[in-house]
């Protein structure tokens, strides 16, 4: 029932595997803000995103936040299929940043697809390296970079992500992702802002030279 799905964000994919994941996977609708994962969560399947924008990150005792990856459509989370073959809680959360729709893959069929379908392997292989190299970019940028290039770092992936220059995000959250302070992110902000870099505005912000 969504073949069109599987080809438009999945194309690698052998024709025997997108018939199996017809037949035992389904189709998740998530609300943007919904959440997709939670820390101490047990994994019966593994999401393949097809639409809309995945935020993963964790979450301290506090509730603080702090920003991992994004997932697009055609990508999965590397954490969420180690934990589901190896049966273990989750130690990140996810939500949908939009509207977002995803193919959930029954943790049975996983090992079984690695063996089976050659694609499927090279697939899951290519998460792992992906979200690894993706995570090395965050641990680089927090260990070696000031706060403001974090930001200006941080502030170009929101726009990458969500593919637009106006960014509905308060100054509130962005600390949170960034594990800093409100008053911290809104002093660089108003400095980029007198640089050009940025305007801000109520609970948003527009992107104009960074």
């Amino acid at each position: 029932m969504y073949t069109a799905l599987l080809q438009h964000n999945f194309p690698s994919f052998e024709a025997a595997l997108k018939d199996d994941l017809a037949r035992h996977a389904e189709l998740c609708h998530f609300n943007a803000g919904a959440q997709l994962m939670r820390t101490g969560q047990y994994f019966r399947s593994t999401l393949l995103i097809v639409s809309g924008l995945v935020k993963v990150y964790r979450e301290d005792d506090e509730g603080n936040e702090f920003f991992m990856y994004y997932l697009h459509p055609g990508q999965a989370c590397a954490l969420s299929m180690v934990c589901a073959t190896k049966q273990q809680t989750s130690q990140v959360m996810a939500k949908a940043v939009k509207d977002t729709e995803a193919i959930a893959v029954p943790l049975m069929y996983m090992d079984e697809w690695m063996t089976k379908y050659k694609s499927w392997y090279h697939f899951v292989l290519e998460t792992y390296r992906s979200r690894f190299e993706e995570l090395l970019v965050t641990l680089d940028d927090v260990a070696f970079k000031s706060m403001d290039e974090r930001l200006e770092f941080y502030l170009r992936k929101q726009q990458q992500a969500l593919q637009k220059n106006m960014l509905n995000i308060n100054h509130q959250e962005i600390a949170a992702d960034l594990n800093s302070s409100r008053e911290v992110i809104s002093r660089l902000l108003k400095k980029m802002e007198q640089m050009g870099k940025v305007k801000l505005h109520r609970n948003a912000i527009e992107i104009k030279q960074l």
